[in-house]
């Protein structure tokens, strides 16, 4: 067990966690397809690679920077910011596809996306390159942000479907 590498594995670990519960809540069957969406979104097939990549880049980042972490400090900062990041993108897939409530969704957005904004900046002092890998992420979660934010604004009457 020599070669067993502790960060890697827990990087891993989370991203394929994150990756793995967030497609199995977020079916879009059903209510979904009935929703009034923008011309621009991308093809549904697209967002499981986008994931998969963006995800991947950031368990990158978190095994850089925990290898670059000079002080019992630094690996705190670099577990905390994934810890709270890993928490605030677990909760969307949820409010939006299984509460069938996109607004609700709309209102959590702020705090993943601070999370990030929060992640890059704790990562840059102990490594650059693991702080600039989040910045593909960012630029995601804007980018679902002002999709989510659409989706509500083409659907304001939109309710749940009663079970």
């Amino acid at each position: 067990m020599d070669d067993f590498n502790t960060p890697v594995a827990a990087a891993i670990a989370w991203a394929v966690g994150l990756c793995l519960i967030g497609g199995l809540m977020t079916p879009r069957a059903g209510w979904y397809e009935s929703l009034n969406k923008p011309s621009w979104q991308p093809p549904g097939w697209l967002f499981g690679p986008a994931w998969t990549i963006i995800l991947g880049l950031a368990a990158w980042s978190a095994v850089i920077a925990w290898n670059a972490a000079g002080t019992t400090a630094d690996q705190r900062t670099v577990l905390i910011v994934f810890a709270v990041n890993g928490l605030f993108h677990l909760l969307w897939s949820p409010l939006f596809f299984k509460m069938q409530r996109p607004d609700w969704a709309l209102v959590e957005v702020p705090f993943l996306w601070a999370s990030l904004v929060a992640m890059t900046i704790g990562l840059w002092p102990i490594s650059e390159m693991a702080a600039l890998l989040i910045l593909p992420y960012l630029a995601w979660v804007s980018f679902a942000a002002y999709l989510n934010l659409t989706i509500v604004r083409l659907n304001p009457r939109s309710r749940p479907q009663v079970a």
